[in-house]
């Protein structure tokens, strides 16, 4: 449970059930690293409204303390990656390697045990070739809710021990249960971001600053005139703004090029630099411990759906096997796309799995 509606009402479901339930409270963040004192820490607050939903349940509830796996599993990666100019997404391995890694081994003790929790997203059991079946992830019933996204890393054992409570229901309903059923966090605001930023001014860059230290480069555009200059490369992602005061028109971030230090510019939300026909990833993570059918050889290709970020809309495209990666044709130009997020494919509602994205054509561009 985080202290979130979400789990709150997904505890509150199975408490309906003959099951033998108890609740466990993650702490993957010791903002001991940043001030040398825990008071005033978000953690406290969400702690606090966990207990009170366990009280109103009658569960038991524990806190478990994950800070040090979150910060040597995730959010040194991650570090790394920003140093590099890349724009990882830290919600991807802490699934993987935190709440259903570490967690999940320090909470499940026994063989007949499964961790719930107030994710959107669904799981089945489906056949992926005669004989051999697997457990899918597949999309939430709410399309605007739906996190099968920050899922598309965990593995089969993990899948096959986990509970989601909430993937055949809309937000709307999981608000109206909260109040039906007198639960504290029933009005809690949604959460938003990356767990670690908290109220840090709100701002990633900002955060961050704290961890990398500044290297200050050009801002230029495509012709290499210096249009300003940044603190690091780190400090701004692909089709971002890049606040620049004194352009008659506003400039976009286009791409980075590590080698000379530069972030690149263009002008306009719609230049074409910004947008992508095809991208290469790596590090390709499948669901089902193997690729489909179609993807079993090099330089075989299946149609799918693709995303690119959470929150998008699902792009068509040809994913083409390319050894231990996969290169993605869009059917349409997609705006944005950024070295250092997470590709997931899908195969309509079956959540294939997910790969780095390492390369766009509109490197070319520029």
């Amino acid at each position: 449970m985080s202290g979130g509606v979400d789990s709150s009402v997904a505890a509150a479901l199975l408490a309906e059930k003959d099951l033998d339930l108890s609740a466990v409270f993650m702490r993957n963040w010791d903002k001991r690293d940043e001030s040398g004192t825990d008071i005033g820490c978000q953690w406290e607050k969400d702690w606090e409204d966990v207990r009170r939903v366990c009280q109103v349940l009658d569960i038991p509830v524990r806190m478990i303390d994950l800070s040090q796996q979150y910060w040597t599993r995730v959010f040194e990666p991650s570090l790394d990656e920003w140093q590099r100019g890349l724009t990882p997404n830290p919600d991807v391995p802490c699934n993987r390697e935190v709440k259903f890694g570490a967690l999940m081994d320090q909470a499940l003790s026994g063989s007949n045990q499964w961790l719930a929790t107030g994710h959107y997203t669904r799981t089945a059991n489906i056949e992926v070739r005669p004989n051999s079946r697997r457990r899918a992830l597949l999309k939430a019933k709410d399309p605007i809710k739906d996190q099968s996204y920050f899922l598309s890393s965990v593995s089969q054992r993990q899948l096959s021990k986990a509970a989601f409570p909430l993937g055949d229901l809309l937000k709307s309903q999981v608000r109206e249960i909260a109040k039906a059923k007198g639960l504290p966090t029933a009005s809690r605001p949604e959460s938003m971001g990356l767990c670690f930023v908290g109220q840090k001014e709100g701002r990633i860059d900002r955060f961050l600053s704290d961890y990398i230290p500044p290297e200050p480069g050009p801002i230029v555009d495509l012709e290499g005139r210096v249009m300003g200059e940044h603190k690091g490369l780190w400090t701004y992602t692909i089709g971002q703004g890049a606040r620049i005061s004194g352009q008659l028109i506003k400039l976009f971030v286009a791409g980075k090029d590590p080698s000379r230090n530069a972030i690149i510019v263009v002008p306009g939300s719609d230049h074409p630099a910004l947008f992508s026909l095809t991208a290469r990833t790596s590090s390709w993570h499948w669901i089902a411990d193997e690729p489909p059918p179609q993807l079993q050889s090099d330089n075989s290709s299946l149609e799918a759906t693709v995303k690119i970020c959470y929150g998008e809309r699902q792009e068509q495209c040809v994913a083409t096997r390319d050894g231990e990666g996969l290169h993605l044709s869009f059917k349409n130009p997609i705006r944005g796309v950024t070295p250092g997020q997470y590709a997931v494919l899908y195969d309509g509602d079956i959540c294939l799995g997910s790969g780095k994205m390492l390369w766009t054509d509109a490197v070319d561009k520029l």
